[in-house]
C-alpha cells in the first residue's frame, strides 16, 4: 500500500499528493511542476511518476516541466490522450496497475470532464475533481446522471478509505450543503471541525469515505430527508442528485 507522504497546497486553492511506494515516488496531477520537486526533494526522493486524473490546466498545467527537471512517466486515461500532455502509459477503466508494488483500480469518475479517472489504491481514492470532500466537481462535460453512477462506485468500499481530492472547497461545500439541511447535526459538526481546521491554516482533506457517506449531499441522495429538501420525494435518486447538483451550481 502506498503510504500519503505529503499533502501540500497549490495554486489558489489545489492540492498536490506525493507518495512512495518501493523504489517509485507519484504524484496526482500536477498543476506546477516547482512545489512538487521541491517536496520530493526535501526528502531526498525524484518523482518517477505522474497519475493524470483529468486534462484541466490546474491538473496538467505542470506536466511538461515536471517531466523535464525529473524524466517521470506520465499515466492517464489513454480515450483522453489527446488531452492528457506528455502521456507515457494509456490506461483504461477496469484496469489494475502496479507502481512501485502498490496496485491500483483505475475507475471511470466522468461527470466533471469526459475520461476523468480515478486511482483507488488500498485504503486511499486518489479522485480528482469526482467526489470531492462535501460535494462533487462541477458538470462542465457529462450529466448528472453520469456522475452519480460515477460516485455509485464508492459504496463498496470500506469507510475508513482516505478520499484524496484535489481542492480544497470543504467549507462552501459544507455552507450548500447546510443550506439544504441546516439542522443536520453531522453537517453542523463537520462544518464547526473544518472551520477550525481552516482558521489555523490546516487542510481538511483527505477526509474519510464514513464522513462522506454521512455529510456529503451528493452521496446521501437516497436519503429521505434530503429528497424532502429537493423537492424530489418519491423520485429516483439519480433525479435527487440533478436537483442537488442544480441547486449547488445555483449556490
Amino acid at each position: 500500500m502506498p503510504m500519503l507522504r505529503d499533502r501540500f497546497p497549490d495554486l489558489l486553492d489545489n492540492y498536490g499528493y506525493l507518495f512512495r511506494a518501493g523504489d517509485r515516488v507519484m504524484c496526482i496531477d500536477a498543476a506546477r511542476a516547482a512545489p512538487l520537486h521541491a517536496a520530493a526533494q526535501a526528502r531526498g526522493w525524484m518523482i518517477t511518476d505522474i497519475l493524470l486524473t483529468h486534462h484541466h490546466p490546474d491538473h496538467v498545467d505542470g506536466v511538461a516541466d515536471l517531466v523535464a527537471l525529473t524524466g517521470a512517466k506520465v499515466w492517464g486515461h489513454s480515450a483522453d490522450a489527446h488531452r492528457l500532455p506528455y502521456l507515457d502509459h494509456g490506461i483504461s477503466a477496469g484496469q489494475t496497475i502496479d507502481i512501485g508494488g502498490a496496485t491500483a483500480r483505475v475507475w471511470d469518475v466522468s461527470g466533471h470532464t469526459i475520461g476523468h479517472i480515478a486511482y483507488i489504491f488500498d485504503g486511499i481514492a486518489f479522485t480528482g475533481d469526482s467526489l470531492m470532500a462535501a460535494g462533487c466537481g462541477r458538470l462542465f462535460e457529462g450529466t448528472a446522471e453520469q456522475m452519480h453512477e460515477s460516485l455509485s462506485q464508492f459504496a463498496d468500499l470500506p469507510d475508513d478509505t482516505l478520499i484524496a481530492s484535489g481542492h480544497e472547497y470543504t467549507q462552501t461545500n459544507l455552507a450548500f450543503a447546510l443550506s439544504l439541511e441546516p439542522d443536520h447535526p453531522a453537517l453542523i459538526s463537520r462544518k464547526t471541525e473544518v472551520d477550525a481546521l481552516r482558521s489555523e491554516g490546516q487542510p481538511s482533506v483527505p477526509s474519510t469515505l464514513g464522513t462522506e457517506r454521512r455529510t456529503n449531499p451528493f452521496l446521501r441522495v437516497h436519503d429521505s430527508a434530503l429528497k424532502d429538501a429537493t423537492g424530489t420525494t418519491g423520485q429516483s435518486d439519480a433525479l435527487t442528485f440533478a436537483a442537488v447538483r442544480r441547486a449547488k451550481d445555483a449556490f
